[in-house]
């Protein structure tokens, strides 16, 4: 079955998922950081998009983005990667692709999503064994939230602005939580809709999103559809039972 084409909503937060290619390391040093960082931020502002939160690890990055039109998102991606690949090729005296294919996202129902979204990513170092806490981590977005440096790269979603009036508030009410952590199933549940593609929210928010854009957001049920039950002693209709989710080509 063809792939559905990105689902795309303006103002909308979407997680973002990129990979090295086959699981190799795409930043050695801290050079490597600091240098896709630059063109990050170049980048995000270009195409104004809203970058809300991020963490780059050794094989991968994560964003948390809301993109300012349906096409912001793409061409951010792809101008990155007009920059760093050739950047990272050059240095390490390789050639060709430096990521898994095309980057992975996922709408996301904020009131229910963003600040778990947000906590995921910036846990990542720690679930990976790179640091013991978000905090002793250089390469995320988690300093910003915490209060301990600002970075020009993060612009604040008002649902980490709702959760103080001060910054000292924010700051202290986002470190306790993620002090809480998360579940495991909540992790996974992240890595489902991103890994898919599928958005990432209640059924209530995901039915709005297929009656509003016409298309298919949630996965289609596995196997036939069920078959009408026919009435005792009544013919058998020639016709095909209707439903069903349709595949996009």
């Amino acid at each position: 079955m063809a792939r559905l084409p990105r689902l795309i909503i303006p103002f909308q937060p979407h997680y973002v998922i990129q990979r090295g290619s086959n699981g190799q390391v795409i930043f050695h040093d801290a050079a490597d950081y600091s240098a896709f960082l630059g063109w990050l931020r170049s980048a995000a502002k270009t195409f104004k998009v809203a970058l809300h939160a991020y963490v780059l690890m050794p094989d991968r990055w994560h964003l948390l983005a809301s993109p300012s039109d349906e096409s912001g998102l793409g061409k951010m991606m792809q101008w990155i990667g007009r920059y760093y690949v050739p950047y990272f090729n050059q240095k390490y005296q390789r050639s060709g692709t430096l990521w898994q294919g095309r980057y992975k996202t996922s709408i996301i129902d904020a009131e229910q999503f963003f600040l778990m979204c947000s906590r995921y990513l910036e846990f990542c170092p720690v679930q990976d064994g790179l640091a013991v806490s978000p905090g002793d981590y250089p390469w995320s977005s988690y300093a910003h939230h915490a209060g301990y440096r600002p970075d020009p790269i993060v612009t604040d979603h008002p649902l980490y602005w709702a959760l103080g009036n001060t910054p000292f508030e924010r700051e202290a009410a986002y470190i306790k939580l993620t002090e809480q952590g998360l579940t495991a199933a909540e992790r996974a549940r992240v890595d489902a809709a991103v890994l898919k593609g599928w958005a990432l929210g209640s059924d209530k928010f995901k039915g709005a999103l297929e009656r509003t854009l016409k298309r298919q957001v949630l996965p289609a049920k596995r196997g036939r559809p069920k078959k009408p039950a026919a009435a005792s002693g009544a013919a058998i209709s020639s016709q095909p039972p209707g439903g069903g989710a349709q595949s996009e080509g």
